[in-house]
């Protein structure tokens, strides 16, 4: 293994600069300088983008830092060296959409959230890697901990970019779990808004469970970017948008947490089950009340509900992947993954009457998700089985964090639990648009679980 291999990929959060940014004491364009510094560095190994463009990036931090020095800064991600996922359209850089059927697309305009991040200044150095058709195909990005392993998916190389330094944040997505898995491989911070909660125009997740997130070197800067994105832009059509302070919510401890193991547990490595465990312990010593299904009817009943997300998910999503599969085959069918193919296979066989009975049970999971969250502040769980697995033909076990779309709330991957000396998360799943809330409580946890 090479020397960057084996070396500790290390973050780059930028809400801690903002004071010296506008003190005059650090410059957005000298914080840049560092991130492409560890591009340079990283970027020959891990793999995470499909397209950088250093110069406009440059040319975007000189503008930022005129505006700090001026006082006149857009927004508090204005400077923020960021990465936009490659299923999220760009005007002025190519969107490839994890698929040779892709290859030379030049999107006319920009994405609702891309363009976003443009009109709150913040610096976009490229698009990041995205599994095929941010499904399940991965498309060679590797995890900066160990280049031997997967970095999850389908936000694959926006979680890596993070996790090296390259950038501070970048927009990701996810249907059954490509934040915040990701984010847990990773090491660092992803957040999955309320459902609709960031405005998804111009983006290639249509899908029904589809939510724009955050992924993030620090939790300020996963919140303050989903913010500025949801401010200017506002939410999916239908739905308030993203809400709540600019700034990050100041840390607030949470009265009462459910324990939400999910059919992941059943598979979780030893190290794994020791990590959540030991968090828990650590949150009731802290005069935490931390319920588990076998001290809570509520929890048993909501574990019962969405111990069959992943393949009810998946059925559903075969259902809605019938028109954009057949066309894509339609087109060149050779260009498609096995795993698209037999997708698009399987899609034959849902029916109109399968997919309202699956989308009759997903709501009255969410109905008993409202009613367990009365009496629970938030609900704690893995991202993941255990750290990434070794390979990259696979984006890993999203069992655990599927349950997060599935009910439709906000949730935060904190990088505070390790299996085997690697990076896995703590998963904090909130109550439906109390987005800001679920910061708050999840800053008091980190702040519990890092002494």
């Amino acid at each position: 293994m090479n020397a960057i291999a084996m070396s500790k990929p290390r973050t780059r959060p930028f809400f801690p600069a903002l004071d010296a940014f506008a003190m005059g004491r650090d410059t957005p364009r000298a914080f840049l300088e560092g991130c492409l510094e560890e591009l340079a560095r990283w970027e020959p190994t891990v793999g995470a983008f499909t397209h950088t463009d250093r110069e406009s990036a440059r040319r975007a931090a000189d503008a930022a830092t005129l505006r700090w020095r001026a006082g006149r800064a857009l927004s508090n991600i204005d400077g923020m060296p960021v990465g936009v996922k490659d299923n999220i359209d760009t005007d002025d850089m190519p969107t490839g959409n994890g698929s040779p059927l892709y290859d030379g697309y030049r999107p006319r305009f920009s994405a609702a959230s891309a363009q976003a991040l443009r009109e709150a200044g913040a610096v976009i150095l490229g698009k990041t890697v995205t599994t095929e058709f941010a499904s399940t195909q991965p498309r060679g990005t590797r995890n900066p901990w160990d280049p031997a392993r997967t970095p999850g998916g389908s936000s694959s190389g926006s979680a890596a970019a993070v996790a090296a330094g390259m950038i501070s944040g970048a927009l990701g997505t996810q249907v059954v779990g490509s934040i915040i898995r990701p984010a847990g491989f990773c090491g660092v911070y992803g957040f999955k808004p309320s459902f609709g909660g960031i405005n998804r125009g111009g983006s290639l997740d249509f899908l029904s469970q589809s939510c724009t997130g955050s992924i993030a070197a620090s939790l300020e800067d996963a919140w303050i970017l989903a913010r500025a994105v949801a401010a200017e832009v506002g939410g999916d059509p239908g739905y308030p948008g993203l809400g709540g302070t600019l700034v990050p919510p100041e840390p607030c401890a949470p009265r009462r947490l459910g324990l939400l193991r999910t059919t992941g547990w059943t598979v979780a490595s030893e190290d794994a089950r020791a990590a959540l465990e030991a968090a828990a312990e650590m949150l009731r010593r802290a005069s935490v009340e931390v319920l588990t299904p076998e001290t809570s009817a509520s929890l048993a009943a909501l574990e019962a509900a969405v111990a069959e997300a992943l393949p009810e998910t998946l059925r559903m999503l075969a259902w809605e992947w019938r028109w954009p599969l057949n066309a894509f085959a339609a087109r060149d069918a050779e260009a498609l993954s096995p795993s698209s193919r037999e997708r698009a296979t399987k899609a034959r066989h849902v029916t109109r009457e399968e997919y309202a009975f699956l989308l009759r049970r997903r709501h009255e999971a969410r109905a008993l998700f409202a009613t367990v969250m009365e009496d629970h502040d938030a609900l704690i769980g893995l991202t993941a089985p255990g750290a990434a697995p070794i390979g990259l033909e696979t984006t890993g076990n999203p069992a655990c964090v599927v349950p997060g779309s599935y009910l439709g709330g906000p949730v935060v991957a904190l990088p505070l639990l390790h299996d085997g000396g690697l990076p896995l998360g703590l998963q904090v799943l909130g109550k439906s648009d109390e987005d800001e809330v679920l910061f708050a409580q999840a800053s008091w946890i980190r702040s519990i679980l890092q002494n």
